[in-house]
């Protein structure tokens, strides 16, 4: 179980743009996304760990998830986060809400996830999804 797995875990249910909210300093997913030819960019607040976004090759913004820009988020199939820190989950369900698309979320183990979320087991890892059923899709 590796946090790329997560990684592989989208590229399976999504076929093209998708934003990762509150990156941080964490880029391995969005690297691994990019890597597998999924049109990803990485949005957070702190304008620091956007400039190392880009200077690693990523496409990056910044934005405050509790007040998005949604022009930003035009064309995106899906939204994802990576451990967020549990204040901003429910603003990223809401944004994902508002996009009518779905939203993948990665927590650290203790953290407590809103009700009506649907826990999956992929490879080790606790995702949770606002996605009732989707099948991943058919690769090749």
């Amino acid at each position: 179980m590796s946090i790329e797995d997560f990684a592989f875990y989208i590229e399976g249910r999504i076929s093209g743009r998708v934003a990762e909210i509150g990156v941080g300093f964490n880029f391995k997913v969005a690297l691994k996304l990019k890597e597998l030819g999924l049109d990803v960019f990485v949005v957070d607040w702190n304008k620091g760990a956007v400039e190392k976004a880009r200077e690693l090759g990523l496409e990056a913004y910044v934005d405050d998830v509790f007040n998005p820009d949604l022009m930003l988020y035009e064309g995106v199939e899906a939204l994802y986060s990576v451990r967020p820190t549990p204040e901003i989950v429910r603003p990223i369900l809401k944004l994902a809400e508002k996009l009518g698309v779905p939203a993948y979320i990665l927590p650290f183990s203790m953290d407590e996830m809103p009700r009506g979320l649907k826990l999956e087991n992929y490879r080790g890892l606790a995702i949770y999804t606002t996605e009732k059923f989707k099948p991943p899709l058919k690769k090749g």
